[in-house]
């Protein structure tokens, strides 16, 4: 019986290596768990070794964290794009319900890895860290669109809308995400932010 063909290495600068190390992250954790993908797949995935990825990130948590935080990164630029594209004069509603459908559009493309964190998956607290810092800026950002007062009621709005749009976001997940029922969830979460606000403000 042959022995198992060893794993092709390629040689690739750091920035390659490191990229191509996300990459198969990215791609092994688009199809488990933190908890059910280990180093060696990505590795293999990777055509590296173990210790070759551990020499990049230091540990599974910081690769995980890492592959979290390009994750928001790239739906952050998408949404940016896509509402600064907008026409002049675009309505801060209209501004918001774009922002939405980048957000939808990001969660139907990988939706079960997208709902891991809501629905008890497992995470490190890096991965948290870069949650819980990504929520900060998306409040900020929607802050500086709307231009709230300082009125507490505007605050907790602010912060609570971002946490219906991910209930009502889990909700059309664990109903296969249908085509049909987008329009009807952004214009829940646009209602619940115009209701807990009082008054889009312009």
């Amino acid at each position: 019986m042959s022995s198992p063909s060893p794993t092709i290495r390629r040689r690739l600068d750091v920035a390659a290596r490191r990229t191509a190390i996300l990459d198969a992250a990215r791609s092994c954790y688009a199809s488990g768990t933190y908890a059910e993908v280990s180093v060696a797949q990505i590795a293999a995935a990777a055509h590296a070794s173990s210790a070759l990825v551990f020499h990049y990130f230091n540990t599974k948590a910081e690769l995980y964290a890492a592959v979290v935080a390009d994750a928001v990164a790239g739906l952050a630029a998408a949404q940016r794009t896509a509402v600064d594209a907008l026409p002049v004069g675009t309505s801060r509603r209209d501004r918001v319900a774009t922002s939405i459908a980048i957000y939808l559009d990001h969660i139907a493309g990988h939706p079960q890895t997208w709902a891991a964190p809501l629905t008890g998956g497992e995470e490190p607290a890096e991965a948290i860290a870069v949650r819980q810092q990504a929520r900060a800026d998306y409040v900020q950002a929607l802050r500086e669109l709307l231009q709230p007062t300082d009125w507490a009621r505007h605050d907790y709005a602010l912060w609570g809308y971002f946490g219906f749009l991910d209930e009502a976001c889990l909700r059309w997940v664990q109903r296969g995400c249908p085509a049909d029922e987008r329009e009807p969830l952004r214009e829940a979460a646009l209602g619940a932010l115009e209701g807990a606000l009082g008054d889009w403000g312009g």
